[in-house]
């Protein structure tokens, strides 16, 4: 009877368990005790545990802005940005593209393609082809640092250990590169997709 196997899967579609939800919570006074390179630039630390690990995008962004409103930090630090791309990635577009204008940094900006890089990622963000064409052009044409370019594309510069690594230049191309190639997705699938990064074939 052809009814059978659609009442078979109706019956296991109903039975099937929701998936389970996602642990986003987190001891915050220990987060906020930490230092600030140990809340944002430790790779396996901080809020990157949660928000990049568990997929809690949104609730890690709102942990770098308490650790932020308690502490206050002063000079040059990328919790603005952090922030920013955890709340682009989590669909809080406008809230990310307001903390992505404060995250400019002048001339040293300019020098080192940051400048560019933002412009171009509120360019992806607001929906600006071309502009975002035009931030990836002048990304391109930033310069190495002299004495650092090792070849084509990398500059050498010193690793944690005092061992010679060599990194891309100009720094996060790569990311405006993949917006441009998946441009009108959502900023967390341009930005993680393998595919946009062209990570596999």
């Amino acid at each position: 009877m052809p009814w059978i196997p659609l009442l078979v899967a109706m019956t296991l579609s109903v039975d099937a368990p929701p998936p389970a939800p996602v642990d986003c919570s987190v001891d915050r006074d220990a987060m906020l005790a930490l230092s600030i390179d140990a809340f944002d630039q430790d790779i396996n630390g901080g809020w990157r545990p949660l928000g990049e690990g568990r997929g809690c995008h949104l609730a890690a962004a709102e942990l770098i802005a308490e650790y932020r409103r308690v502490h206050r930090p002063d000079g040059h630090n990328l919790l603005d940005w952090h922030e920013a791309q955890l709340r682009a990635k989590g669909g809080q577009t406008a809230e990310a593209i307001a903390l992505m204008r404060r995250s400019t940094r002048g001339e040293e900006g300019d020098r080192s393609g940051w400048n560019a890089y933002v412009a171009g990622s509120l360019a992806f963000l607001e929906g600006d082809r071309a502009g975002l064409h035009a931030a990836r052009e002048a990304l391109s044409a930033v310069p190495p640092p002299p004495g650092l370019q090792a070849r084509p594309g990398f500059v050498t510069v010193q690793g944690p250990e005092g061992t010679p690594i060599e990194i891309p230049w100009p720094p996060n191309l790569d990311v405006l590169e993949a917006f441009e190639r998946c441009f009108g997705d959502s900023y967390r699938h341009a930005y993680e997709s393998p595919q946009c990064r062209r990570q596999t074939p």
